[in-house]
């Protein structure tokens, strides 16, 4: 995907070098041909600084496309969010957006295209693979997994499992979810690999559920650089208020009034004393 930034600034470029260019013509017709250099290069020397300095990072657009003798890829994203990606399972495009952004689409026929390059992908993989098989593949298991809830918990409310795995690398790995001690597949989803800046990759897997006190939840992963699945277990615990404050601070209401009534008889009965 190409960036939008770097197409507006190329048209600018352009098209303030074509205006400046015209306007230098016209005006130095008459000067030597030397002079006519000597000017020309200190321009594009000018318009040089000029997208240099003009070139600022503003958005971070990134297109993925991958395959594997049973997996695929192609994804678009803008600024670490997923635009757009290709299921191959279901034969369309998806466009998972955040709702606090403006919805974006992709122009017609960009999933038949994400198809054709897969195509083109395993034509260069096979290649690569004739090229490369002295090279030993290099293997690097997740290096975190971490489960949390999308909300704050509260018992019988709609709530969403959110599992983040990252620091493997090739991709993609595979979770399960289990539901105390049995295995949960309804619910579940899991957004494509994502590169990390040390070109490993990062999935998030999510289970919608209804938390109530005492289930325990697992998430399970898989890659081919762990020899046993990697898991980390959740379990709903809401504290639920207690009676020991409220028994306590009665009890110290109840022992201050019965010093008072106490302070109160002393009084009385050493002033009838005097």
């Amino acid at each position: 995907m190409r960036s939008l930034l770097c197409d507006w600034l190329m048209s600018e470029v352009e098209l303030s070098c074509c205006c400046t260019f015209c306007q230098f013509v016209s005006e130095t017709q008459t000067i030597s041909s030397v002079m006519l250099m000597d000017t020309m290069k200190k321009l594009l020397l000018f318009l040089s600084g000029l997208l240099w300095v003009s070139a600022e990072v503003v958005h971070v657009d990134l297109a993925i496309s991958g395959c594997s003798d049973s997996d695929g890829e192609v994804m678009y994203s803008l600024d670490g969010e997923e635009i757009w990606y290709a299921d191959f399972v279901k034969g369309t495009g998806v466009e998972p957006q955040p709702p606090f952004i403006d919805h974006m689409s992709l122009v017609e026929g960009t999933y038949e295209q994400a198809v054709a390059s897969q195509q083109i992908c395993k034509q260069n993989l096979k290649v690569l693979r004739e090229a490369e098989k002295d090279i030993p593949l290099k293997n690097d298991p997740p290096s975190s997994l971490i489960v949390y809830s999308r909300d704050d918990v509260e018992i019988g409310q709609k709530n969403v499992l959110i599992c983040y795995v990252t620091g493997f690398y090739p991709a993609p790995v595979k979770v399960y979810w289990t539901k105390n001690g049995k295995n949960v597949t309804e619910g579940t989803s899991i957004n494509v690999p994502y590169p990390n800046d040390d070109f490993s990759f990062n999935q998030i897997s999510r289970l919608d559920f209804i938390p109530q006190q005492g289930d325990v939840y697992s998430c399970s992963v898989t890659h081919p650089a762990l020899q046993e699945h990697k898991t980390r277990i959740w379990d709903v615990e809401v504290q639920q208020p207690g009676i020991g404050p409220a028994v306590f601070c009665g009890l110290g209401l109840t022992v201050g009034l019965l010093g008072v009534a106490a302070g109160t008889f002393f009084l009385i009965k050493g002033n009838e004393c005097s």
